[in-house]
């Protein structure tokens, strides 16, 4: 079962990272098609581009840490905050980003598998009542 098990995370590594990746490429040849899915707070703090080149190399390291597998736990969190900040700061838009949605799960459920020992309470110290 162990094996499936990592197979099945490996995959979840690869997919996710893989969202990660292929938009900050993409940004190279076609920065205006990315460009409009940043809050319009965000516009004119830098240039447009710059900001987008930016936020890439951020989803870059994201993407890299996953594929590394090692404390999955923080690039997971991170991915799964930031697919939910830009469906929901682009509600509009809605039609093309409900996927997003569908990757956020998948980086939740990333993120869970690899939960660090801090967060996770051992049944046998934890009082449960009524059960």
């Amino acid at each position: 079962m162990l094996d499936r098990e990592r197979l099945a995370q490996f995959i979840l590594r690869v997919g996710v990272a893989f969202a990660f990746l292929y938009p900050p490429i993409n940004a190279w040849a076609n920065p205006y098609d990315w460009i409009g899915y940043f809050p319009s707070f965000l516009h004119g703090i830098v240039p447009d581009v710059v900001l987008l080149h930016a936020f890439g190399l951020v989803e870059i390291v994201i993407a890299v840490w996953i594929l590394w597998g090692r404390n999955i736990f923080w690039p997971a969190a991170l991915a799964t905050l930031m697919l939910v900040a830009i469906v929901v700061f682009n509600t509009s838009n809605f039609v093309v980003l409900f996927r997003d949605l569908s990757i956020a799960a998948a980086s939740l459920t990333l993120a869970l598998m690899n939960l660090p020992t801090v967060f996770v309470v051992k049944r046998e110290n934890a009082v449960v009542h009524g059960l």
